[in-house]
């Protein structure tokens, strides 16, 4: 009895072997036979032999899950109805079988991210309401922020917490939180493509030719920076409507003792109330101190700083500005931010020649970023009537503004449209062709004196 016992255990696991050779193989072809008709963009012929593999082997191969997203991307777009929301949940559905069967390669902020607009964009079909989708949202930015780098989640993300905010069902508080998570998981993401982007610029300046991989990864970098510029526009736009002086000083008021020894807190209230032009309030002064108390830093030098020119002590002030930025020890993107930041401060009181040295140290730091290059410009343009001995070579200036606004667009190409309108403006002001003639004036270099110390050679009419 035994001996037949053997036997037949024998026998089933030769043949659960042969089953599962066979069904291995039939996996094997079926892949191949879905693999070629994605690549070939005939999703319908591979919808059934993917559904197979899915259904039978889902640990084969990561294909099953990358081919498996085009797939019934297509059948979303291609159908209606019950049918369409059918594939909308087996597309989420995917997702987290990707997570259960290759986790190390399903990044969870990345994969949940792209659930929740999934779910976000078909709303009504799925019948979600904003809390559930923001909750979704929430979750996957809060569980894995790090691979949460979508420019469009990200605003859908904030937008969500406005639209909240507007029934009511989150406070101020947790709305500007919101505002300043995203802004700083942008920044963030900012600088990581800047920095990426900062190693090919540099190969280019030097006279190297870029590889066709650097060029498509060139465009991605500059593809990710527009678009994060691009939703940073719109939160901050979305966000002044709602944070003014008026909002601000009751909130933060009310909420002071509770976080005063929060520097985060703190950091963001300063941030807020100087870029909300709301210097002149009182909590201003008493939200710095308490800052500058908590967390010393280059950051609390520069709000210190702006608070003491605000109040006529320049002087005092351009101290701790030049301290902040010498004392400052950080990447070259953080610094050359830094660098950037003191620029505005010292042209905004006029201080332009140093306010060029602090710009051209940002734009050494990080020559990706063209604004420095427009901020030249405009103090060059607005130099114009003060350095040039007559009419002539005064309005020579606005062609030296010209070229350095073209620079801006060069390293930065989402500045283009801005770039544009500066050049035209610029060079309307410049001499015209008729009296380049007339003074034959047309290839000779202009030495341009005052704080500009730059030349400029005419063109020729």
């Amino acid at each position: 009895m035994t001996g037949k016992l053997t036997l037949f255990c024998t026998i089933f696991l030769i043949g659960a072997s042969i089953i599962s050779a066979q069904n291995e193989l039939e996996c094997k072809t079926k892949l191949s036979l879905f693999h070629d008709s994605v690549k070939a963009k005939k999703y319908d012929a591979a919808y059934e032999p993917w559904l197979y593999v899915k259904n039978n082997c889902p640990d084969l191969s990561l294909a099953t899950y990358a081919d498996g997203e085009k797939i019934l991307k297509h059948k979303i777009d291609d159908t209606d109805g019950e049918l369409k929301i059918s594939f909308i949940e087996a597309l989420i559905d995917l997702w987290k079988k990707r997570s259960q069967f290759f986790e190390s390669k399903t990044p969870n902020g990345e994969y949940t991210a792209k659930a929740c607009q999934l779910m976000y964009d078909y709303k009504d079909e799925l019948s979600k309401n904003n809390k559930e989708l923001y909750d979704c949202f929430n979750e996957g930015f809060n569980t894995d922020k790090q691979t949460f780098t979508h420019p469009k989640s990200l605003y859908t993300y904030f937008s969500l917490m406005v639209d909240l905010f507007n029934e009511g069902e989150k406070s101020a508080a947790e709305l500007f939180n919101a505002y300043d998570d995203v802004s700083e998981k942008i920044q963030f993401e900012v600088q990581n493509y800047s920095e990426k982007l900062n190693a090919l610029v540099l190969k280019t300046e030097t006279n190297k030719t870029l590889t066709k991989k650097e060029e498509n990864k060139k465009k991605v970098y500059e593809s990710y920076l527009k678009n994060y510029a691009l939703i940073q526009d719109n939160i901050d736009a979305i966000s002044s409507r709602k944070a003014n002086c008026d909002n601000l000083v009751p909130l933060y008021s009310r909420d002071f003792e509770t976080h005063k020894n929060d520097s985060i807190w703190l950091k963001r209230s300063v941030s807020r109330m100087y870029h909300k032009q709301c210097t002149e309030e009182e909590l201003y002064e008493k939200l710095v101190k308490q800052y500058d108390k908590v967390a010393p830093s280059y950051d609390t030098k520069i709000f210190v700083a702006t608070m003491l020119i605000a109040k006529g002590k320049d002087k005092e002030g351009y101290q701790y500005l030049e301290e902040a930025y010498f004392l400052f020890d950080a990447s070259p993107y953080k610094k050359s931010k830094l660098a950037f930041r003191i620029g505005v401060i010292f042209k905004n009181k006029n201080q332009y020649s140093k306010s060029r040295r602090l710009l051209l140290e940002a734009l050494k730091l990080n020559p990706s970023n063209g604004k420095p290059h427009l901020i030249i410009a405009e103090m060059y343009a607005k130099s114009a009537k003060n350095c040039g001995k007559d009419n002539f070579h005064q309005r020579a200036v606005f062609w030296l503004a010209a070229k350095e606004a073209k620079k801006a667009s060069r390293v930065d190409p989402t500045l283009q449209k801005l770039v544009n309108q500066s050049v035209s403006n610029y060079e309307a002001k410049a001499p015209s062709k008729e009296k380049i003639f007339l003074l034959d004036m047309g290839g000779k270099t202009i030495e341009i004196g005052c704080w500009i110390n730059r030349s400029i050679v005419v063109p020729k009419p």
